[in-house]
């Protein structure tokens, strides 16, 4: 019979392996806003997507197994980060996190795309079809930038990508909003004091540990990382400073991970958490305590059916000499062109397959219209079931496909309420297929001109007019580039649910940097909406888009196409209109006189001077939006519009300053009030 000593021994022994195989539950102080998670088993945290924890205790946020998969596991109570005491002011206090983390992919050293620890109002970050694995689980393709974000992300990304200014594929980098780093290092450490920097490889599967820590008083962040066990460095591998997140924070936001993998099979794995919320470090990680980082690849086990290997070989051969054929058959109906350089391009790639199923087989129940560059088909994505807006066009590009494509993408970064939004491109033999979001009342050409009645009334005409100067204004001068449309006509102008205007098809475009000339290239848009100096200078501009959209102007006010019929151009009707005093008669007589006159006769007035052949005597389009809201008053056409004449030259007067902001002079709103001279 044992001794009660021994039974004590007995107990203590007991107790001791109940807390190594099951450890104590991780808790979070609320009182503090402190917590520490020596492992994940138990641990209060809210997860998506492929995150989860494994039986080790591992938080584990995607897996080996599964390509394009997304997760996020988030702390299941936010933290408050203002101060609410009296004379506090709301600022974002100090806080400090360390945590350790391993990326491991299934082959050494091809690894996607990374992880991040992020601070954000939800504790739901997107996993639809526009967050691919370049935003890491952070943001897609319509959130990307936005300051209603508040989202603050440090990364560890192992994957670069050329949109996004990534230094290279092996980096840290501090985000605040996008997935574009404010501030990014190449993953490395000190070593020794401040004096050796050691390289670390973050997809290199081992675990390391990182630190960011926010001193709320001097606005800085200081991120720091180094491999398991070595102390914390003195100086952090990157910080930015000042770093103001009162604009960024809200009073409470969640803390927690997400991560994103792509064609390459990776495990992101977090092994322990602490957090402190107020000045101070951190608590410390207990090491010893972690569970290991979880083995990869794939596990030889005897398969009992190996035995019947040899019966059912001649099975299987004969199989996939049927089955070989079927895929060489579908491998030709299917065939895309993809080349290396397509690689950063990876987000705006459809697969054929994908759009041949979406548009049924280009079938022509679904042909939204024809046009001199292609046929347009509406389509419904299978997997995300998105309404699509799909153009085959042609092959061939006066420029390469690369620099093509190139500028393709480039536009698709385009966000504006009134332009039609590229969601992408897919490449196969013989055709290049664009994507576009689906507007499900079509072109305005069509309301104009195929539908007699009802007319499309003035207001919603008016209304969509002004839609797209704001979108051309953006282009011309809003965006990081200059981007000249090269193809501004009502046809290429389409509505959506609420008959808001759109300006679509890009297929023309050219961009440029902001303060740089246009290059000549060749000429090319639509008879009626080409602007004279095309013909001399081969160079489209922003003037020559302006032409574009005052004959587009015209063409909505009177129901009539710049050219047709064998009639006079239009621009020439409705200036005799004018000479005669009654410009206004010019007017889309389907309307009647139900318009408002003031609104008319300032459509068609500017019309006419968007339509001057001077290019210098046109406005420019930050002049047409502030005329169309009624912010500016029209002056009188300058020559050689109102002589009768219709040659620009070198005499011809520069009307509208694009430093000028008013024309208020009586004369001149005396002829907007009048129609005439």
């Amino acid at each position: 019979m044992p001794s009660p000593g021994h039974l004590l021994l007995l107990l203590l022994l007991l107790q001791i392996s109940v807390v190594t195989i099951f450890p104590l539950q991780p808790t979070v102080s609320v009182a503090d806003g402190s917590f520490v998670f020596d492992g994940f088993r138990g641990a209060n945290m809210s997860v998506d997507g492929g995150a989860g924890v494994t039986h080790s205790g591992v938080l584990a946020l995607t897996d080996a197994a599964t390509k394009g998969q997304t997760g996020h596991a988030f702390l299941s109570a936010p933290l408050r980060f203002r101060s609410s005491s009296p004379g506090g002011g709301g600022e974002v206090t100090s806080f400090s996190t360390t945590f350790v983390f391993a990326i491991v992919p299934v082959a050494a050293e091809v690894a996607s795309f990374g992880m991040a620890l992020v601070f954000s109002p939800t504790g739901k970050l997107p996993r639809n079809k526009l967050a691919t694995g370049v935003y890491m689980g952070l943001f897609d393709r319509t959130n990307d930038g936005n300051a209603t974000n508040h989202i603050l992300a440090v990364e560890f990304d192992v994957t670069p990508n050329g949109l996004f200014g990534d230094i290279d594929d092996n980096h840290v980098g501090i985000d605040v909003n996008s997935i574009t780093s404010l501030n990014a290092s190449s993953a490395a450490y000190y070593g020794d004091g401040s004096s050796r920097k050691e390289n670390l490889t973050l997809a290199g599967g081992k675990p390391m540990q990182a630190w960011a820590e926010y001193d709320g008083g001097a606005m800085r962040l200081a991120v720091t990382i180094a491999p398991l066990g070595s102390p914390q460095p003195e100086t952090p591998l990157l910080q930015s400073s000042p770093l103001n997140l009162s604009g960024v924070f809200l009073e409470s936001m969640y803390v927690g991970f997400s991560a994103a993998t792509g064609k390459a099979l990776t495990s992101h794995y977090v092994l322990g958490w602490s957090f402190r919320v107020g000045p101070g470090k951190a608590p410390a990680l207990d090491l010893s305590s972690l569970p290991a980082v979880p083995r990869t690849g794939n596990r030889r086990k005897t398969d009992p059916m190996a035995i019947w290997l040899p019966i059912v070989l001649s099975v299987v051969v004969l199989a996939v000499a049927v089955l070989l054929a079927a895929v060489v058959v579908w491998k030709i109906k299917f065939a895309e062109i993809r080349e290396d350089w397509e690689l950063e391009y990876g987000p705006h790639r459809f697969s054929y397959r994908d759009l041949y199923r979406a548009t049924r087989g280009f079938r022509r129940s679904g042909l939204l219209g024809v046009g001199g560059f292609g046929e347009v088909y509406r389509g419904v994505l299978p997997s995300s079931k998105t309404e699509v807006a799909v153009k085959k066009i042609a092959h061939g590009s006066t420029q390469g496909m690369r620099e093509f494509v190139s500028e393709i993408v480039t536009i698709g970064l385009l966000r504006h309420r009134n332009l039609v939004q590229l969601l992408g491109y897919s490449r196969r033999r013989g055709g290049l297929f664009l994507v576009y979001d689906y507007m499900p009342n079509g072109s305005l050409d069509k309301l104009l001109f195929e539908r007699t009645e009802p007319a499309l009334s003035w207001a919603r005409r008016f209304h969509i007019v002004k839609g797209v100067a704001a979108g051309l204004l953006y282009l011309h001068e809003e965006w990081e580039q200059v981007v000249i449309h090269r193809d501004v006509k009502a046809s290429n102008v389409l509505l959506d649910a609420d008959f808001n205007g759109r300006l679509g098809d890009f297929g023309l475009s050219r961009l440029y940097d902001h303060g740089s000339g246009p290059q000549t290239t060749h000429v090319v848009g639509t008879m009626g909406y080409m602007a004279p100096e095309l013909a001399r200078t081969g160079k489209a501009t922003k003037a020559t888009d302006v032409y574009a959209y005052g004959a587009f102007l015209l063409e909505v006010a009177c129901g009539r196409r710049p050219i047709g019929g064998g009639d006079r151009r239009l621009v020439d009707c409705v200036l005799e209109c004018w000479r005669q005093g009654e410009v206004s008669e010019a007017a889309d007589p389907r309307l009647g006189r139900d318009f408002e006159e003031r609104e008319m006769v300032l459509v068609l007035m500017l019309g006419l001077h968007c339509c001057n052949p001077s290019p210098a005597a046109r406005p420019g389009m930050r002049q047409v939006v502030q005329l169309l809201d009624g912010e500016m008053a029209l002056p009188e056409l300058s020559p050689p519009m109102d002589g009768g004449g219709h040659q620009g030259g070198p005499g011809s007067v520069k009307v509208f300053d694009e430093t000028t902001s008013s024309y208020a002079s009586s004369r001149a709103t005396e002829m907007l009030l009048s129609g005439g001279r």
